[in-house]
């Protein structure tokens, strides 16, 4: 019997040892589509560091990676109906409800990282008025995570001309992506990241399209010899917060949090060009081609992508043409 009591006691014992000293005010529950290792996913671990050191651990942030509780097109729904505290979503995934959000895909709108910087920038009168806008959704944007420009893959030489595009199936990952295809005479194809080795070892498209990053993580160059630096596209994501859940955090929290995301995005954008830089050289060391697009080339590639500027406006109403005018403004030192 003796023995008995002592094992309960101990039990007992190493189940207080094993309870927190004391339980967070805040739980904060992140869903996003990537894995923790990904750039994105490291992102979070340094904004959950950040707000659990500031907050004393007031704050707890738990990060729910690799799409365990939703997939990137279910992110603004849960968020937005307050299902999930915050989540990562890509910002076209707002395109159903803020047609404008696709600005970023125009092509070659944004295409230096100076340009990017500008328009991203929380004041930006190209982003600001759209995270205004993504508050009606009944989400918040906490900060913007910058993913990179786009490029194009092939095999044999580089997509210099939309002549070079002319009748060929082009790997696409949105729509407004497959108009700017459809407009250069090539035939889009909708394929998710994870199928894109696949389907250019198969043939089952003869361009590739895709941000830098991913053909080093995806080892690309095993099915692809050639990449051409378009920056046709510029691919962003954004961190968004439940409106309700926000408002009914103390003051005190609100500007932890604020801090840590602000300090997320700086940390986020000034990594991309690094991580673009190293994928460049890892290409050219697996024995890839980069070529880059003389300035002749990109305005035969503007004159053709016409259509697509002009479907936007027309779609995107005076959203739309508040941030494209804005963003040609951009640059220009007004």
């Amino acid at each position: 019997m003796k023995l008995v009591t002592r094992a309960l006691g101990a039990l007992a014992l190493a189940a207080i040892l094993t309870l927190p000293a004391e339980a967070a005010e805040t739980t904060l529950r992140i869903t996003l589509q990537l894995p923790l290792k990904s750039h994105l996913g490291q992102n979070l671990l340094l904004f959950k560091d950040k707000v659990e050191t500031a907050s004393n651990g007031d704050i707890e942030v738990q990060i729910f990676d690799s799409a365990q509780l939703y997939k990137d097109k279910e992110v603004p729904q849960a968020v937005g109906s307050g299902a999930i505290e915050m989540g990562v979503a890509s910002l076209t995934r707002y395109v159903g409800d803020i047609p404008a959000v696709d600005i970023f895909y125009m092509p070659f709108l944004f295409n230096t990282e100076e340009l990017v910087r500008e328009a991203t920038a929380p004041d930006s009168p190209v982003r600001k008025p759209l995270d205004e806008a993504i508050m009606g959704t009944g989400a918040r944007v906490l900060w913007w995570q910058a993913y990179g420009s786009v490029i194009l893959l092939s095999n044999g030489g580089a997509i210099k001309t939309p002549a070079d595009m002319k009748d060929k199936k082009v790997r696409v990952f949105g729509k407004t992506l497959g108009k700017w295809v459809e407009a250069a005479g090539g035939v889009p194809t909708l394929i998710s990241g994870s199928e894109q080795y696949l389907a250019y070892q198969r043939g089952t498209v003869d361009i590739g399209m895709t941000g830098m990053s991913g053909v080093k993580s995806r080892r690309l160059w095993e099915v692809m010899d050639t990449v051409t630096v378009t920056n046709n596209a510029d691919i962003e994501f954004i961190v968004v917060v439940n409106e309700e859940f926000w408002q009914s955090l103390p003051e005190a929290h609100r500007e932890i949090i604020a801090t840590a995301a602000r300090e997320a995005e700086i940390a986020v954008r000034d990594a991309m060009a690094e991580i673009e830089a190293d994928a460049y050289k890892d290409a050219e060391a697996n024995g890839m081609t980069v070529y880059k697009l003389t300035p002749e080339e990109v305005e035969a590639w503007k004159a053709a992508a016409q259509p697509v500027f002009d479907s936007y406006l027309s779609d995107a109403g005076a959203l739309g043409k508040e941030v494209y005018e804005a963003a040609q403004g951009l640059g220009k030192g007004n």
